[in-house]
């Protein structure tokens, strides 16, 4: 995953990652990220509902312009069902992400609006990449969070 993010220039300002052994895991797997953003180890995003997630994500600096959220299933399954906006046109990448969320997808969205006042249906997904998508697929062994 990590190479695809570096492929398609994905370098996050800052990683909010739950504490859990098996997320820093998935965490250490993407090193080295760009940058380097700036990493928070949150016990709260720790089997987090997405509520919970989302706030997680209010209290973002303005001046990060990409996030990434290392969390666990079902809560980044049900975060990503709800950024987008219901209108959204629908599309092969959204019914795949309806379809599920398995181990260390990952979910682009692009927001408008400062992170503080991001809510459900206020962000437009931009990719969906599932590690089976990938060059390699087959050799993947990753953790159960979803990324």
């Amino acid at each position: 995953m990590s190479e695809d993010m570096a492929r398609r220039g994905l370098q996050p300002d800052v990683v909010l990652v739950s504490s859990a052994r098996r997320t820093l895991q998935t965490l250490e797997a993407l090193q080295p990220l760009d940058g380097p953003p700036i990493v928070t180890v949150m016990d709260e995003l720790y089997l987090a509902p997405w509520q919970v997630m989302l706030s997680v994500l209010h209290r973002v600096p303005d001046t990060a312009r990409s996030v990434l959220v290392i969390g666990h299933n079902p809560g980044m399954h049900e975060l990503a069902l709800n950024l987008p906006p219901p209108g959204q046109p629908p599309s092969l990448m959204l019914t795949r992400l309806r379809d599920g969320y398995p181990t260390a997808a990952l979910a682009e969205y692009n927001i408008a609006q400062p992170w503080r006042l991001l809510r459900a249906g206020g962000a437009r997904l931009a990719s969906y990449v599932q590690p089976r998508d990938l060059p390699g697929a087959d050799a993947f062994s990753g953790a159960e969070e979803g990324v």
